[in-house]
């Protein structure tokens, strides 16, 4: 069946666009349902797909801001709905520390609510995470492995938060790397090398209004420009943009992102996502599915 690749979110921390959940990535090879990052709506998004929480395989975590883990309780908790026994436990691969901490105190707000529904609805157990912290390195390492699917991390510059990841999945269909939150980066472009998508988030500074309060926001994501140069001198086949900020409101507005790309040099198929685009990669080639079209009409 090859590897597809979803994104599940393509939006920033305001939800400024409603078609846009919180940023994430589901990468579904060899029976395996691997999703990076869970933002806001991640399990709606999955439900839309026609998929459970509980057919997550794993969860891996760039970093600590709040837009890419202010899913993972709904994730975990939706998961103990659907299955309360011990095998809902969801694994979660993440850097150590902030990212292990987040993941070890997040179901203490609901500590009442399981109380009650645990006593009420005779559960036989409450909602567990497995959580394995990697040491993140600058050099890419492998930090999970199923068969022959394999997830390699390295630390990205997405200062002051950190650690910062990126990760590449290998599987039999072809590698995919996914950037997280980032500037572009030497040790990204090393991560990704030969790979044959690149999931990478994206800033338009077209779109962003002549403001110094932007700057900060400037200093550490991904020039679009810079993007395509980056993956252009990697010669990468396919080039998904997610993590949108500002997120484009029209057609126009993500040929803006598409145009700095080009600008910085990339010649290889682009996608500026919405939610549920996807990309499969078989044997052949990879094949763009524009699904998102069918949220945008809902």
């Amino acid at each position: 069946m090859g590897t597809r690749v979803v994104i599940t979110g393509t939006g920033i921390p305001a939800p400024l666009d409603p078609r846009r959940a919180g940023p994430g990535v589901l990468l579904c090879a060899e029976g395996l349902a691997l999703q990076f990052d869970a933002g806001r709506a991640t399990t709606l998004r999955v439900a839309s797909l026609g998929m459970a929480c509980t057919d997550l395989t794993a969860v891996f975590l760039t970093h600590h801001h709040s837009d890419h883990l202010i899913g993972l309780d709904d994730i975990v908790m939706t998961r103990w709905f659907d299955d309360p026994g011990p095998g809902g436990t969801l694994p979660i691969i993440c850097p150590e520390g902030p990212c292990v901490r987040f993941c070890q105190r997040m179901l203490d707000p609901w500590e009442d609510d399981l109380a009650v529904r645990q006593a009420n609805e005779l559960q036989p157990s409450r909602p567990t995470a497995a959580i394995g912290g990697f040491t993140p390195s600058p050099a890419p390492r492998v930090v999970w492995t199923s068969g022959p699917v394999s997830v390699q991390a390295v630390t990205v510059h997405h200062e002051p938060v950190v650690p910062s990841v990126a990760y590449r999945v290998s599987t039999p269909s072809g590698d995919v790397a996914i950037s997280g939150d980032t500037r572009v980066c030497a040790e990204f472009a090393r991560l990704a090398e030969g790979a044959d998508i690149i999931v990478h988030e994206a800033l338009s500074k077209d779109l962003l209004p002549d403001d110094p309060a932007w700057q900060p926001i400037i200093a550490y994501h991904a020039d679009a420009r810079q993007l395509g140069e980056m993956a252009g001198q990697l010669n990468t086949p396919v080039l998904v943009l997610t993590h949108l900020c500002p997120p484009p409101r029209t057609e126009e507005e993500e040929q803006l992102y598409a145009d700095s790309v080009r600008r910085g040099g990339f010649k290889g198929e682009l996608v500026v996502a919405r939610d549920l685009d996807s990309v499969t990669l078989t044997a052949s080639e990879p094949h763009v599915d524009r699904r998102q079209s069918r949220l945008a009409s809902a």
